[in-house]
This record gives C-alpha cells, structure tokens and sequence, in this order.
C-alpha cells in the first residue's frame, strides 16, 4: 500500500472532526419530517417574516441542524435599472422532481432531491455490498455518480443492531482509482448542516476520468465506546479490528454523456493581490460546478500564514437575467448560502510547486438553475487571515475594581473591530482540537468577557497571550453572530476569550496579542459570464 500524504491526511481529517449533528440525532428529526415536502409552497411566500440569524463561532449547536432543515435558500429578485439597496425577495418556480420513492438511508442523509435528479438518467449504481464481521457490519448501496462527484454512505452496524457513524484517520482509507491505481477522485466536502451523520463522503472526480472506476476500501480499526473495566474500576474505550475492505467499479461511460464541460480562462488580480485564475465549468443534472485556481502574489504571500488557504473564502453572488435570480454565496448576510459541494486541493501550496490552491463550487440546481443559458459571476470579496500584530496591557485587579463604575473596563480596537470587555472569570474549560498539544483539561482558566463588533471575519483569528515572565498561553475565541447591523458589520454580544492554562496563580498582568486578522476585503471589481451551452444531454 503506498505512503498515504500529508495532503489526504488533511482532508481525511477535516471530514471526520468537522462539527456535525449527532447521527441518531439527525435520523430523529428526519422521521418527523418523513413525508413532509421540502419543496417550496407556491401558494404562500416563504418569505413573509424574517428569522434572525445567528452563527456560532465556536462549535456549532445541534438545534441549528433542525432550524436548517427547515430554513432552505432565499430566492431573490434584482433589476439592474434601478436596483433597491437590497435585493428584492420573490420566489421563482422550480421544475418538479420526479415522484419516485427514496431509499431511506439517503432520505435522512439530505440526498433525497440529488437521488431524484440522477437515478431517471441511470447514475445510480448499487453495489449491493455487505460485509459482516465479529457481528459489526458494513453496507454500501446506491451510491450517486455524475461527471463531477460520487457520493456513497457507509451504513454501520454494531451486533446489537445499532447504528454507528464512527469514522476517523486510524480506520483506514477509501480510495476512488483506475484500474493501474491511479486516484482519479479526491475527498470534497458536502456543506449542508443537515447533511446527515459522518458516514456520507464526497469525492470529486479529477479532470480526465477513465471509462471504468473502482472504489476500494481499507477500513478496519473501529472505537466501538467506552465500557466499565472491574478490575481497574475505571472506563476504558474499547477497540476492535475487523475487515472491511471492499472494493467494487463504476461504469463511468454514461456519467460522462450526460455532462457539458466547457474550459474557461478568466483570470482577475485582486488589488491586495490575490488571483483568481477560472478554468472550467461542468454542469451535470445534479449541479453546476465552477473550478478556479487561486494563488497569492510574493507581496502579499508575506502578510499571510502558512495555512492561509485554510481560512481563505471567496464572497459573491450569482445573476441569472432570464429569470430574475439573485444568490449570494459564502457571507454571513441574510440569504447566503454555501455552494453544495466544496472542494479544496491544497497539494500544490508548497515552495516546490506554483503555489495554487485548487477551488470548487458546485450549486446545487434549487439555488442556481442547472439549464440557465446566461449565468453571471460576480466577486463581492473575500476574506484571508493577514499577520498583523496589535496587543493590549491587561491588568485584572484594575478590570475588578473599574467594574464597579463601568460596563466595560477594557477595549481594543484594530481595522474597524471593536471589543469591549466588562468582566473576567476563571472557568474549567474542555481543550479544543484547534489548540496546541498541551494538556489543558481539568483547569480553570481566565475568560475575558464581553462583545464586540467586527468589520472582519472572526473566524481565523488568532490570539496570544504572555506573561510577566515570557511565557505564552493559546487563546481561544468563542461566541456567536447575529445578523450585520445597518453599516454590515457583525455584532458577537456574547464574546468570551478563553486563555487556556492562565490560572490565578498565574498573576493579574499579562499582555493580550492579537497575532492574526482574517481581513474583509470588499475592494473587487470583477465579472465574469460563465459558458452558456447549445443542448444538455439530459434534457434530450
């Protein structure tokens, strides 16, 4: 078996410790709405109230899963004659699905519209795979495949008979290759909060596809919970080892009929110098997919970290003339959304290659319109976490007693943010997967409490912060956002610093560092009308 890379082991592990809904949680809430239409009501405007929104810094609650099954995207409406501040909201009719019955584990899994748009043009394949060892068994069904991905569940069972979703690095790998072994797809991501237990993946086929695929998997090491150990009177996890490789192939040969590729060359340099390098658009039943090529110029590959493109994000919206569609895509305004599938391939960042980063975006067809002859990109900006250093002198028994005659007691302020602090605690806080790898747990740690109000984006930040004596101690930002105010800026009221191993002990005077922005641009001036088409395949 070759070396696995730095690069898989990233993606692997970005898809298996994302944030998500707990699998027998999100199966719940599918069964309530089982036999409840998700598609829009024609006869009563979804939009008649408005719900706020709000958006977790750190760690995502589960009831937002149940509030976005519900929630859907935001039709709108623009003319570019006298266009209003604000998109106007108004519903545009969607084609109808075809009414065929769902499999039900793709039902709970948020797949239930892709099943219906690629299984009447053949690009459903079921393996019919079942693996049964120790009791613990494994099934793959009905996997949906189209030009641009392939997207399978992995069905776990414990001999009991309960479901299971327990996937991370050490089970092993699952490999999408030609018949020499060539990998011909890599792991994306599906970005639907609802998008069901950690069982499903996404693979994005690469650009040249061979008649005839395989997925192979290497799957065996499983952490089946914890039991209760007599002898040592304590709880231990409890691993098992099974085999579950499989292996099974794909006739590709209709997938890529029923597609319409068409190259592109657009390139645009932003004026910080970030480029944008268009490539292709693939538009497939089940979605239309925009591929581009970001890279950053040597002046401003200097302000950034190394893993810039991991918090790196594109904002823009898409126009489609011929009915008046308005979307907005990757911001925290009212009405955007994210692109279904996102892909990301990082493996050309480093110094021996050229730089680029590799970037997807598939639209699902329920927010842009897969047989639109006119589609119009247009970049609104973008955020990147940019080195800019700015620190504070904090001085708690000063905190303490002007508390007593102030709301706030401290304030920093750095590119148009502003926070606001007005108390302090020491809390017993749990190490996050983000933080560096000092054991942390059990201790109470200070929390600088407060709000603030950011022309950035917040995620990507980076804090640290020092004491008398040098040392430094990681920081680690937590909160939710509500909806920007009238001048878009976002409002965190409930804004925590957690300075993780800064106990009491640790003295009253420190200094706080804010080491990393991730920087708003919104100075862009670029559009591009994507390829149009003379017939789609499917739709003969």
């Amino acid at each position: 078996m070759k070396p696995i890379s730095r690069d898989e082991d990233r993606l692997w592990e970005e898809h298996l410790y994302r944030e998500e809904p707990d699998a027998d949680f999100t199966l719940k809430v599918m069964q309530k709405l089982d036999g409840v239409s998700m598609e829009r009501d024609e006869a009563e405007s979804p939009w008649s109230r408005k719900v706020p929104k709000t958006r977790w810094i750190y760690r995502t609650g589960i009831v937002a899963a149940a509030v976005l099954l519900f929630g859907g995207g935001a039709w709108l409406a623009w003319d570019r004659t006298g266009a209003p501040e604000q998109p106007v909201v108004s519903a545009v009719d969607l084609v109808p699905l075809p009414n065929i019955s769902v499999p039900e584990a793709l039902r709970y899994s948020s797949l239930a519209d892709d099943y219906k748009r690629l299984k009447p043009h053949g690009l459903v394949v079921n393996p019919n795979l079942l693996i049964e060892d120790q009791g613990y068994k494994l099934k793959i069904e009905d996997v949906l495949v189209d030009r641009s991905q392939i997207v399978m569940r992995l069905q776990q069972t414990a001999p009991d008979g309960t479901r299971m979703s327990i996937l991370y690095p050490e089970m092993g790998r699952i490999h999408v290759t030609d018949e020499t072994g060539r990998e011909v797809a890599t792991l994306a991501r599906d970005t639907r909060i609802s998008s069901g237990s950690l069982d499903k993946f996404v693979f994005q086929f690469h650009k040249d596809i061979p008649d005839q695929v395989f997925v192979r998997g290497e799957l065996g090491h499983l952490k089946v919970g914890l039991f209760y150990n007599f002898v040592t009177e304590s709880y231990e996890e409890r691993d098992v080892t099974v085999d579950w490789s499989f292996k099974f192939s794909v006739d590709m040969t209709k997938a890529k009929l029923m597609a319409v590729e068409a190259p592109m060359n657009n390139t645009y340099t932003t004026p910080e110098g970030l480029k944008l390098d268009m490539t292709q658009l693939v538009r497939t039943p089940n979605g239309t997919r925009l591929d581009m090529n970001i890279s950053l110029d040597d002046q401003l590959r200097a302000k950034v970290g190394e893993n810039w493109a991991d918090d790196m994000d594109l904002m823009y919206h898409i126009e489609i003339p011929e009915t008046n569609e308005y979307r907005i895509f990757n911001e925290n305004r009212p009405n955007a959304r994210q692109a279904k599938f996102r892909f990301r391939d990082m493996s050309r960042l480093s110094e021996n290659n050229d730089g680029q980063m590799r970037l997807s975006e598939t639209w699902d067809p329920a927010y842009v319109t897969v047989d639109a002859k006119k589609i119009r990109f247009v970049l609104d900006g973008y955020t990147i976490p940019v080195w800019e250093e700015k620190s504070m002198e904090v001085d708690l028994d000063k905190m303490r007693k002007d508390a007593e005659f102030y709301t706030y007691v401290l304030q920093f302020e750095q590119f148009g943010d502003e926070i606001l602090f007005s108390r302090y605690n020491y809390w017993p806080v749990q190490q996050s997967l983000k933080l560096p790898e000092r054991n942390f747990e059990g201790t109470s740690s200070l929390v600088l409490e407060g709000s603030g109000t950011f022309q950035n984006d917040i995620n990507g930040d980076q804090w640290v912060a020092i004491d008398h004596e040098g040392r430094e101690y990681p920081v680690e930002v937590m909160g939710t956002t509500d909806q920007p105010n009238k001048n878009e800026e976002y409002i965190v009221g409930d804004l925590r610093l957690i300075i993780h191993g800064f106990k009491k002990e640790n003295g009253t005077k420190f200094t706080l560092k804010r080491t990393a922005v991730n920087r708003e641009f919104r100075d862009v001036n670029w559009e591009v009308d994507l390829p149009s088409y003379s017939s789609l395949p499917w739709l003969k």
